[in-house]
């Protein structure tokens, strides 16, 4: 696969590993209805969104099933809010390791939208392909953002931009159709009055050329699906050439038994297949070209939604193009997450949507635009998409900052840090997946390792599994006067508390971070036990 190549490439990619993990600080006074929702409705960051998404990781990775940024084009246009001026290398290093941890984010049903214009579009795909894989490509979405012409552009009046869809795993990825339009609906018809109602037809013909048919018969010039057919009216007919027909003969025959096919009015064409609107998905299947206001919006009505909530915002996106893609990728609950909010319309139409969501801004207009803009949602403003999907308001939002590190590069443990702060860390550094709870005591979970494969028997005995893995954290005197030291060190009564909490029958290994041990190598050996010091061996920083 070809590969992109610029002048800090091999840095770049080194880059997202050497983000320092730092810790989330709310701000109650600009969370807005969190108290009442359980905070569990949206999390609002201020911060540079490379730092922010690394922090998030220890939370959420492996947890996200939508992923839409909107990231400066490198246009020359540049504005206050972002540095849009960047050297075309420069560019690239700055959105490479964005979407390196942006991709540890997604779940395996997940899906990523990058929205762009021509100046970089096409050197992302590139990347695109790299980091998620070309087969996980799905789409090249044209949206058409302004029907107005500039009379002032130079040679041509720019009036799309590019929305590159990938997904985390294509066999997993499963999108939504989106809904049928009465015009679509209208081309139903029952010209042959069939009692399972109105229907349209399509092609009874498939290519004859492409794919493993049309290498079987590029080998012995037959195929199951190339005969002829006798139409009602006594006329014989074959596909056209190069073509072939969708089904073989005995199936075709079932369909004309059932009275599927449709040979025209008069009983003499070629067959059609009858699809019924009755038997038909709900919903059609997304094309690539989204233009018209109606359904997708422009940039014009993006402004005038932003400039009736009072918010000055350069090209703004419409919430109903952001509906669309959310309605795509994702069902009510979900998971959504923008690392460049911009003015928060993404997490406005997730609210709206009833999808949870993360949103990541730099600068005071995290306050000023984002949380705004959020506050008015929850209150019930009725601009934008709210009044198609019957909002009314509710739910909330925590504002969030970003604190001190959690450890420095020479591993010392900041002072704010609390035992779940760590013991989240620890856990994503031993198994890339996130803590569920808020973590109480030593042991912080078991790590079951993957199936493995059926050996065939031919092949002789099969190699004994894995054995399960705990893994627990001493630290911040979380087994409080009970052990020495707050109950930081590995001692014998310190691991015999571990392994109280681990279940009976219990005989995988077990990891232990502390500060400090008191155990002899043989007796760590005996006892499964792996040894971690802590601060030395945290490592939860590469990808």
């Amino acid at each position: 696969m070809p590969i992109l190549h610029w002048l800090t490439r091999e840095a770049d990619l080194r880059t997202a590993a050497q983000v320092p993990f730092r810790l989330l600080t709310e701000e109650p006074a600009l969370s807005h209805g969190a108290q009442a929702s359980g905070g569990e409705d949206g999390l609002l960051v201020q911060g540079d969104n490379l730092e922010a998404l690394k922090a998030l990781l220890p939370f959420y990775a492996g947890r996200v099933k939508c992923i839409y940024i909107d990231p400066p084009y490198n246009t020359r246009s540049a504005f206050e809010h972002y540095d849009d001026n960047l050297e075309h290398a420069q560019w690239l290093g700055m959105i490479v390791p964005r979407l390196m941890l942006l991709r540890e984010f997604l779940s395996e049903d997940g899906s990523i939208w990058v929205h762009l214009d021509d100046n970089e579009a096409h050197y992302l795909k590139s990347i695109l392909d790299e980091t998620l894989g070309r087969r996980n490509f799905v789409a090249n979405i044209i949206w058409q953002k302004s029907y107005a012409v500039r009379s002032n552009a130079e040679f041509v009046s720019t009036s799309t931009e590019h929305i590159l869809w990938y997904c985390k795993d294509r066999a997993r990825f499963s999108p939504n159709n989106v809904p049928r339009k009465q015009e679509q609906t209208d081309r139903f018809s029952n010209p042959d009055d069939d009692p399972r109602g109105p229907w349209q037809s399509i092609t009874f013909t498939i290519s004859l050329l492409s794919g493993a048919r049309g290498r079987q018969f590029a080998k012995t010039g037959k195929s199951e699906n190339l005969y002829p057919i006798i139409t009602p009216s006594g006329n014989k007919v074959l596909p056209p050439p190069g073509r072939c027909w969708a089904r073989s003969e005995g199936n075709y025959m079932a369909l004309r038994n059932d009275d599927r096919l449709w040979f025209g009015p008069a009983g003499d064409r070629a067959p059609r297949l009858k699809m019924f609107l009755a038997e038909a998905d709900e919903g059609v299947i997304p094309v690539t070209l989204w233009a018209g206001g109606d359904e997708y919006g422009y940039n014009q009505d993006g402004a005038r939604e932003l400039a009736a909530l009072g918010i000055n915002f350069p090209t703004p996106k419409p919430e109903r193009l952001i509906r669309r893609i959310l309605h795509i990728a994702t069902n009510p609950g979900d998971l959504v997450l923008d690392s460049f909010l911009g003015s928060g319309t993404t997490a406005a139409v997730a609210h709206k949507m009833g999808r949870r969501w993360i949103g990541v801004e730099m600068g005071d207009h995290a306050r000023t635009h984002c949380a705004t803009r959020l506050r008015k949602v929850i209150e019930g403003e009725q601009g934008g998409i709210s009044k198609d999907v019957g909002w009314q308001g509710g739910g909330g939002f925590r504002f969030v900052t970003l604190g001190p590190r959690v450890y420095d590069e020479n591993g010392v443990i900041a002072p704010e840090v609390r035992f779940a702060d760590l013991a989240r860390h620890v856990w994503f550094s031993e198994t890339r997946r996130p803590l569920d709870g808020v973590p109480d005591k030593p042991l912080l979970g078991i790590v079951s390792p993957p199936p493995r494969a059926e050996v065939p028997e031919d092949e002789g005995e099969a190699p004994p599994p894995p054995a399960d893995r705990a893994v627990a954290l001493l630290f911040n005197g979380i087994l409080k006067d009970r052990s020495p030291q707050g109950g930081n060190v590995l001692t014998r009564a310190t691991l015999a508390l571990i392994r109280e909490a681990l279940p009976q029958g219990f005989t995988g290994t077990l990891t232990v971070y502390a500060t400090a041990c008191r155990l002899s190598p043989a007796t760590l050996k005996r006892e499964r036990v792996q040894f971690r010091q802590t601060p030395y061996d945290l490592n939860a920083g590469g990808l």
